[in-house]
């Protein structure tokens, strides 16, 4: 329709809710001018003409509404809502406790009014129930189909199941609220004005979301690795998309936001299954380079962790100020890494112990020269 004829079609609706109101306020008059008369069924009787009447205004609201937004007379929009707020105002503010309370008590008592409300609220519980039921059905399911893909994290399978669940979750219960007349469209709207603001008050929190899905995408790790990031190196326990949490050696739980983890260089200590052990062992110049060697092939051959393929260097690498440098360089598997390398520590200064090769103190010769020349 158009604002010319929303304009009459409004001041009719008017005339209805005015005839009303005189009606309500004539019972009113009566009562209390009859005080004899002034029982419950005479308040129930009002409160029924109000709730009745109060269906006549959501009628007039809605074409008040529909005049305004076909671009009616701005000034006459708000006589016609001044008019219905003055009388729901004076109303209330006129109306005795004992009315206002069996009004609402007839309303509650009703089984369009209270009970259907609790009718729907309880619908609305259960119906929450069976979602929370499905919603895991459907998370479990979805986590054993994505298993099945070799190339997804732990940390985005993770992700996407519970994407998944409180997908399913969120579109059954508007389901249900539409199921039960609610109008859910004010609902996307207010979503949508509060995503754009709180793009800018969540600027940060955008930035660790960003950087956690980049994680999830390019899996830097996974679960379970160890890592060294934004100076803190600890085993990787979980990813939200906020942030990452790793737990030090010495079991401190350190979270990092995730912009920190994805803006810093990340080094994935576990992430392939062979690691070489790099490790510098010193002899005295005095002692035998092919002795020393010979110990050191000896001790490493001997020890069973150290693969055979690739196969170990140890070849003499610097001729430092106070001792010849050998370097020993074997490949471990991962998760032999520490326990190789105290191990080779520990038995290597007791192999070159046996075999009387001396691992020197740092030294340095110091040459004085006397007044006549000659050195001392």
């Amino acid at each position: 329709m158009k604002k010319e004829e929303l304009k009459p079609l409004a001041l009719a609706w008017q005339d209805v809710v005015k005839a009303e109101t005189e009606k309500i306020s004539e019972k009113k008059i009566s009562l209390r001018q009859d005080p004899d008369a002034v029982y419950r069924e005479a308040y129930q009787e009002v409160a029924s003409m109000v709730e009745a009447r109060m269906a006549t205004f959501e009628r007039y609201t809605m074409v008040v509404d529909a005049f305004e937004s076909k671009g009616g007379d701005p000034d006459l929009v708000k006589d016609f809502r001044n008019y219905r707020d003055s009388i729901l105002f004076n109303e209330t503010a006129l109306a005795s406790p004992r009315a206002i309370f069996l009004a609402i008590l007839n309303w509650a008592t009703r089984r369009d009014g209270g009970i259907a409300v609790l009718k729907d609220i309880g619908i609305v519980l259960l119906a929450f129930l069976a979602l929370l039921a499905v919603a895991r059905t459907v998370g479990a399911a979805a986590r054993k189909w994505i298993g099945r893909v070799p190339t997804i994290s732990k940390l985005l399978e993770t992700f996407l199941v519970g994407v998944v669940f409180w997908l399913v979750l969120t579109m059954g219960l508007l389901l249900v609220l539409a199921g039960l007349g609610v109008n859910i469209a004010p609902i996307f709207a207010m979503i949508g004005g509060a995503s754009f603001i709180l793009a800018f008050a969540l600027q940060d929190t955008l930035g660790n979301l960003a950087s956690g899905l980049m994680i999830m995408i390019n899996q830097p790790f996974d679960e379970g690795d160890y890592v060294q990031v934004g100076g803190v190196g600890g085993t990787v326990k979980s990813v939200s998309i906020v942030a990452t949490t790793v737990a030090t050696p010495d079991n401190q739980v350190i979270v990092i936001p995730n912009k920190n983890v994805w803006g810093n260089v990340i080094t994935n200590v576990t992430a392939s299954t062979t690691r070489r052990v790099d490790l510098v062992f010193g002899i005295s110049y005095e002692d035998s380079i092919p002795e020393a060697l010979e110990v050191m092939n000896r001790v490493v051959s001997n020890h069973p962790s150290i693969l055979s393929d690739p196969e170990p260097v140890i070849r003499v690498h610097q001729l430092s100020e106070s001792s010849v440098n050998f370097i020993c360089r074997p490949w471990v598997k991962t998760e032999d890494y520490w326990a190789v390398y105290w191990d080779l520590t520990h038995q290597m200064k007791e192999a070159f112990d046996e075999a009387g090769i001396s691992m020197p103190y740092p030294q340095r010769d110091v040459h004085i020269k006397n007044r006549t020349g000659a050195r001392s």
